[in-house]
């Protein structure tokens, strides 16, 4: 496995992510805690997670799943670089959700109670929040460093404009800022290199891909075998929206011996700023086979080939200027 440091931090983290938004409801409690047990066996230190994670099984569930694993011991929390995510609504009730300094300082306790750990190494704002000032943001996060709660502080689903002023205010205030950015980015959805990108790169933001293969449209969809995917009347629209290209994403899959999967997984890691694109499995087959994707070396003419199928964006505002 292959480490890189998460944005302008010295935090040494794998190039692939572990996403665990499965974990305690569409995959079991043992299944989750043996794929964890196989990330580290593989190098794989960067897991993470969310609040709000547990869908059926309620809000919350996933991050106590994560914290039965960690009490098994065996130095499985000091090896891993944990995320979790503050913004999502908890109860019924005002204040359990956004940014407020209340709700970020109250959802850090009950995350660390369901994590059954001292610290969380990326604390990071599930989405944006206007209506709060950065001002109180910060204020809250650094209460939470301050005490040890928290090491680093990340952000997912900001516009780079959002990115930028957050940093402002925190330089402003002597605290680092963000470190990380979670955006959503594959070779289907490349709106971030519009903005995202090049803010992540002029702040030293690690940016960590959400949805890296477009909710599975790049794993191979048109395959026969594709199973229960090609089945779902949202992805069968979704198919034919983008037929031509993914059937020129196949072939070309085909001609370099890859799996769809490990392509698009890929091609992320050679993106710029990208740190380390979250891999989400359901089960132990599926997260074998993202492993793959970091011994995939993608040459000039096969970029520029993706490019052609999937063509993104340069960055603004040469995009759209003169």
């Amino acid at each position: 496995m292959e480490y890189t440091h998460l944005g302008r931090s010295g935090l040494s983290v794998s190039r692939l992510c572990l996403g665990t938004m499965n974990f305690g409801w569409k995959t079991p409690e043992a299944d989750s805690h043996a794929i964890m047990d196989r990330a580290l066996a593989e190098g794989v230190n960067f897991f993470d997670t969310a609040n709000v994670y547990g869908r059926s099984a309620g809000r919350g569930r996933t991050e106590e799943v994560i914290g039965a694993w960690f009490a098994q011991g065996g130095d499985r929390r000091e090896q891993t670089v944990l995320a979790t995510k503050v913004y999502g609504t908890m109860s019924d009730w005002p204040n359990d959700s956004l940014l407020s300094a209340r709700n970020i300082v109250r959802s850090c306790d009950a995350s660390l109670r369901r994590l059954q750990t001292d610290w969380i190494d990326l604390y990071q704002f599930h989405h944006s929040d206007p209506a709060t000032p950065w001002d109180e943001i910060w204020q809250a996060c650094e209460t939470l460093v301050a005490q040890g709660k928290v090491l680093y502080v990340g952000a997912s689903n900001h516009a780079g404009w959002q990115l930028a002023t957050g940093n402002a205010v925190a330089a402003r205030r002597g605290s680092q800022g963000l470190v990380s950015e979670q955006s959503h980015y594959n070779l289907l959805t490349r709106q971030v290199e519009l903005e995202v990108l090049p803010a992540a790169e002029h702040h030293g933001i690690g940016v960590i891909p959400w949805s890296p293969l477009a909710g599975g449209l790049l794993a191979g969809v048109l395959d026969e075998s594709a199973g229960d995917r090609r089945k779902d009347e949202h992805v069968q629209k979704r198919i034919e929206q983008h037929r031509p290209a993914l059937e020129a994403w196949e072939a070309l899959c085909a001609e370099l011996g890859h799996a769809p999967a490990d392509v698009g997984v890929a091609w992320l890691l050679h993106r710029p700023a990208v740190t380390a694109p979250i891999v989400g499995p359901r089960t132990m087959e599926q997260f074998e086979g993202g492993l793959r994707a970091v011994d995939i070396s993608l040459d000039d003419a096969t970029l520029a080939r993706l490019d052609e199928i999937f063509p993104g964006y340069r960055p603004a505002p040469m995009e759209y200027a003169w």
